[in-house]
């Protein structure tokens, strides 16, 4: 690959060549030979080729983990075949080809895991996330191209990615013209310093990276959703319709989804009534009964990313219960280890990403965290 870019800003802007604050673009010589050939389209996103930001150690929580007790604020998913994969001509090509899966019944939480259930967490364990943690510069430079600059130290610092609104047109595939890496900015600070969260506990958690969510996950008795088990349970029981309601596009009728109208990222016409994520149940479930499938943060799955996994996936007839790859790789950045994100989020815009459709693939680094990024549980019978 010629100038691998990679970003670690402050303003994601500076995430492309490591930087915390600014998006340094510091172009790296390096030859990478790839396990299979990278896809032709690449899929992007409003989190797209941000990259480890370091090697988070996750703080165990204290005591045994307990098994679920109830199954209060969960729905029960049943058994089913389907084709997974694209359903329109949005598609990126890691969404093809469709392939036939089967996957057992489970339980899911009807909504994001919101702010104040993390908050009991916390209180119960005394986890910190990763976002409230000082990077560790040995261990995020192993997830960079080899001869990768130190940023500043003054950009080593516990912080996340918060949205900020660019006043006009940007081009769309500058990251930083809408995202600042923000000193601060956690869960409990969703905006960076100053912020909170008051008032706001039935909101989704977010700025959880996937170690958060794993913690969480572990210590509430449940588990991550499989990739496979999130787009079974989004499609609400619908057979190869595009989104958890159905076919009618995003826009059209009366809001379906928190997501971004208007000319992304600069003009938000707020149909939706929602310029940033919005409580839950806001909006319609879908056929099960789970809100939030579409639109509103993002939500982390169990397995690793792999540009090419579909297309393993069509060596066999059926596939049951799959659990994802066995590594990771993305061809935009293949030093970093990633994890599949679904569902999309209030920054997604057709003219950008399309996120909210139930096939949608997307992918981040495990230590990501941003303010559009959080996450929800399943659990088996």
């Amino acid at each position: 690959m010629k100038n691998v870019k990679i970003i670690i800003s402050t303003s994601i802007a500076a995430i492309v060549a490591v930087t915390c604050l600014s998006l340094i673009k510091t172009p790296v010589k390096t030859t990478v030979t790839p396990p299979r050939a990278a896809a032709k389209k690449v899929a992007i996103c409003c989190e797209s080729n941000i990259p480890k930001r370091y090697q988070s150690l996750v703080v165990a929580p204290t005591g045994t983990l307990p098994a679920v007790k109830t199954h209060e604020g969960m729905v029960w998913i049943d058994a089913g075949t389907y084709a997974m994969g694209a359903d329109n001509k949005q598609a990126a090509d890691d969404e093809y080809p469709k392939h036939k899966i089967s996957v057992k019944g489970f339980w899911m939480d009807v909504t994001e895991v919101t702010n104040g259930q993390f908050e009991e967490f916390v209180k119960a364990t005394g986890y910190i996330t990763t976002a409230e943690r000082k990077p560790d510069w040995n261990e995020l430079k192993k997830q960079l191209p080899p001869g990768t600059s130190k940023p500043a130290d003054n950009l080593l610092v516990a912080a996340s990615l918060v949205f900020k609104q660019p006043k006009d047109d940007v081009p769309l595939n500058d990251y930083s013209q809408w995202w600042d890496w923000k000193k601060g900015a956690n869960w409990r600070h969703p905006h960076g310093t100053g912020s909170h969260i008051k008032g706001k506990h039935n909101y989704p958690v977010v700025h959880i990276s996937w170690f958060d969510a794993v913690a969480y996950s572990k210590w509430a008795g449940k588990r991550l959703p499989t990739e496979a088990e999130w787009e079974w349970a989004a499609r609400g029981s619908l057979k190869g319709n595009v989104y958890p309601w159905g076919n009618e596009p995003v826009d059209a009728g009366k809001p379906k989804a928190n997501t971004w109208q208007g000319s992304f990222p600069n003009t938000n016409m707020l149909k939706d009534k929602f310029f940033y994520a919005a409580p839950a149940r806001s909006f319609a479930p879908n056929g099960y009964g789970l809100y939030d499938m579409a639109g509103n943060v993002w939500e982390w799955c169990a397995d690793y990313y792999r540009s090419d996994y579909y297309k393993i996936c069509t060596r066999m007839a059926l596939i049951a219960n799959p659990q994802g790859p066995a590594d990771s790789y993305d061809p935009a950045e293949p030093y970093t280890k990633k994890r599949v994100m679904r569902g999309g989020s209030f920054l997604c815009n057709d003219s950008y990403c399309s996120g909210y459709r139930v096939a949608r693939r997307m992918k981040s680094s495990e230590d990501s965290g941003m303010e559009h990024l959080g996450f929800r549980c399943v659990a088996d019978k």
